[in-house]
């Protein structure tokens, strides 16, 4: 499976949406002139829910209790700390045990509702954001969670957290104890008018257990939280159980009501897909979120599935794809030429990949936002943004300006004639040339020749075929799979000439964008701006990502950073899934309803919960 990192999921679930930067700001009322207290924030428009409801659509306030739901890892983790750089965490640590101000609605594009903070308040300007506490908030150990929790979580994250969050919680101003149950963030003059929403997505940590001396150190030590679950047992690397705390202090807050449904919840690691897999298979493991299509389609005929105690389904998800690709490093030689890159791009073969290697199931990827309104893809810019982009007129490519532009589609053969030729044309114009087979620079006599990272046997076999490709015209592309470990390491780093990687993208993208393709990220460690990009266009369509202040606004800068990421060629751009493929045991059971995310293990439950802890490959 492709690694993906969400911006406030440090621990990289793999069952559940990455928390991606979801907040809402605060419109105020017709003629009132300071910001009222609300229970939810909405960036574009209202809340759908009320300060009244009883619970999310999407999930079953009358779900049962009970059992023990085993997932699987690839990898393996040295540390129990999800919020620092060092050290590979466990999975489940910021769903589980760590909880944030607000919580998010998976069935609205970009909306919080009252978790931690019962009641929030930002001006139409949101120049600053209040929170109010629940009064009956309180962390496992019994500490009730206060204002000066609050104040100390910005000041250690922003001092010693994640990259991503030191930028973030650098841009609050000044921080306000203003009422025994009330903390304010005023912001600086950047305009950045997601910094309300960002801070109501910050974790919580208790004041009383942490050090900043500290904090940046990996550990083993269990920590404590505000969430439903406390750690039980930890086998370093191997495993991690997390059991639900009896006195959970928000169990029955509307945001909580038919989530978090079982007793205990284990992560087991596993070295390679294929033992994931043996263990699902088995009913060691009881749910699977499936993203190989030759499995998907050849390897589900095993006892399970065919007498019904394994189910299939294909679910709806109504966000964007986000980007799959094959990641240049720009900030190495022989990647800084663009005409170099354009070239590898055009050596990528989709249809003969997608044909051979995953049974005609992908689609394309086009757009850094697929499958969404965002995407530029077909749309000729509009009005907003050629103004957005009119003093970078040279950093969007015309076609793509226009909406005209496409990756070229081969005949599938394999071949892919048109292509070859016209990457040799721009290796030729950027100073290579063919000599006895081989691609070498024409002025040193040096072979183009290049490392392709990779984390799993997955990713090896599609690499081998595009080094396949690449040999056909003389260049040498090694793969090198390396462990879980190392390859963090050497990403974190940009210690690589290419690696294959997912950012996943929301239906309201904004402060990730930043850490994603700014230029500031280009030079900081630990960013996700894997490929180095420095342009001024991207981080001015990022900037006006930030700062739009209506839905049409918004589209039309986010459409503006695609044609600018698109024109970069920064990647090699992959495909993706048109639905969510997931399969289970029976006796897992879900809601109906399947959010605009996709489905949410944390509404799940057991069915009945007594033998699901027991005999899960049984039949209820």
């Amino acid at each position: 499976m492709v690694q993906c990192e969400g911006i406030y999921s440090h621990a990289g679930s793999r069952l559940k949406a990455p928390i991606l930067l979801l907040v809402l700001g605060l419109l105020l009322p017709p003629g009132s002139g300071q910001a009222q207290p609300a229970s939810g924030l909405a960036m574009h428009g209202e809340p759908r829910e009320g300060a009244d409801f009883s619970h999310f659509p999407y999930a079953n306030p009358d779900a049962p209790k009970g059992g023990r739901a085993t997932f699987s890892v690839r990898g393996s983790f040295d540390s129990l700390n999800p919020l620092i750089v060092k050290g590979a965490p466990a999975d489940g640590l910021r769903e589980y045990v760590y909880e944030s101000l607000m919580a998010r609605a998976y069935d609205e594009p970009f909306t919080l509702y009252g978790l931690i903070a019962e009641a929030v308040e930002s001006p139409a300007d949101r120049s600053y954001v209040e929170f109010t506490l629940n009064e009956n908030a309180k962390f496992s150990d019994g500490a009730p969670i206060t204002v000066d929790d609050v104040i100390f979580s910005h000041a250690v994250l922003r001092d010693h957290g994640r990259p991503n969050h030191r930028s973030y919680y650098k841009k609050v101003a000044k921080v306000e104890k203003t009422g025994e149950r009330k903390v304010r963030f005023t912001f600086d003059q950047s305009g950045d008018r997601e910094m309300p929403l960002i801070m109501g997505l910050m974790p919580v940590l208790p004041k009383h257990l942490l050090s900043p001396e500290t904090f940046e150190k990996t550990t083993l030590k269990p920590p404590i939280g505000s969430g439903p679950y406390v750690i039980d047992k930890v086998d370093p690397g191997k495993s991690i159980s997390y059991k639900r705390d009896p006195n959970y202090w928000g169990r029955d807050l509307p945001v909580n009501r038919g989530l978090y449904n079982f007793d205990e919840i284990r992560y087991d690691y596993y070295r390679d897909a294929g033992a994931m897999f043996e263990a699902f298979k088995s009913g060691l493991v009881q749910i699977r979120n499936e993203d190989d299509p030759t499995r998907w389609t050849e390897g589900y005929n095993f006892p399970a599935l065919r007498d019904g105690r394994v189910v299939k389904e294909e679910l709806p998800v109504e966000t964007p794809a986000g980007m799959s690709a094959l990641v240049f490093n720009t900030r190495r030689p022989l990647f800084a030429d663009q005409r170099v890159r354009q070239a590898l791009i055009k050596l990528f073969d989709f249809e003969w990949v997608n044909r051979t290697l995953y049974h005609g199931q992908y689609a394309r990827s086009e757009s850094y936002f697929a499958r969404s309104e965002l995407s530029s893809h077909g749309r000729p810019a509009d009005a907003t943004e050629r103004a957005l982009l009119a003093p970078y007129a040279d950093a969007v490519k015309p076609a793509i300006m226009d909406g005209n532009f496409s990756f070229p589609v081969s005949d599938g053969t394999g071949e892919n004639r048109e292509g070859r030729a016209q990457a040799l044309a721009l290796f030729e114009d950027a100073g290579y040339t063919l000599k006895n087979g081989k691609l070498v620079d024409k002025k040193t006599g040096e072979p183009f020749t290049f490392e392709i990272l990779a984390a799993t046997r997955a990713q090896e076999r599609l690499l081998l075929t595009y080094a396949r490709a690449l040999k056909q015209v003389g260049i040498d592309a090694r793969i090198r799979q390396v462990d879980s470990a190392q390859y963090q390491r050497r990403k974190q780093t940009y210690d690589f000439d290419m690696i294959q990687y997912f950012w996943p993208v929301s239906l309201s993208p904004g402060n990730e964008q930043s850490f994603r393709w700014g230029s500031e990220a280009a030079v900081t460690e630990g960013s996700f701006n894997y490929p180095g990009v420095r342009s001024e266009a991207v981080d001015a369509t990022i900037e006006a990502v930030l700062k739009a202040e209506d839905r049409a606004g918004f589209v039309s800068a986010v459409r503006a950073l695609d044609r600018a990421l698109l024109s970069g060629d920064y990647v090699v751009p992959l495909f993706y899934l048109p639905r969510q493929w997931v399969a289970h045991w029976r006796n897992l059971k879900r809601p109906h309803e399947t959010p605009l995310y996709g489905y949410q293990i944390d509404t799940w439950w057991f069915d009945p919960p007594a033998k699901a802890a027991g005999d899960v490959t049984g039949t209820p």
